[in-house]
């Protein structure tokens, strides 16, 4: 039995905020409620049991345009998304975030999108294609 295929259009995505929308858009059509912008709950969807992956044990999903994504999830998009989490230092790992930003502009950090893509290998039913 082979599941859906989902099509997430990467040139929808210009920032973090665009890419859950666009993940919604694709996974949480049919719900009654949106994924909120955390990479914690892209990760609990991507377990499946709700939205377009719920009653299915395997999907594709097809990213197309994935390099106008990886562009746009990249250093300057991680960059502010850290700047972020800065301000609120009760809430973060202040010294963890400096070392991150400071790995990012060495060169050496993982933007957004390679976490993205670190939680999409972590659901091994999930067939990840792109182009």
């Amino acid at each position: 039995m082979t599941g859906p295929t989902l099509v997430l259009d990467g040139s929808t995505i210009h920032d973090i905020a665009g890419f859950y929308a666009e993940i919604n858009r694709v996974f949480m059509a049919c719900e009654d409620w949106q994924l909120a912008p955390s990479l914690d709950a892209l990760d609990d969807l991507l377990y499946g049991g709700y939205g377009a992956l719920a009653g299915h044990p395997t999907a594709t999903v097809h990213w197309t345009h994935i390099a106008h994504s990886r562009d746009a999830l990249g250093v300057t998009a991680t960059r502010a998304w850290l700047q972020e989490k800065q301000m609120r230092p009760g809430m973060f790992n202040a010294a963890r975030i400096d070392t991150q930003l400071e790995a990012l502009e060495r060169g050496t950090g993982q933007t957004y999108f390679d976490i993205i893509m670190e939680v999409f290998a972590a659901h091994p039913t999930l067939h990840l294609r792109t182009d």
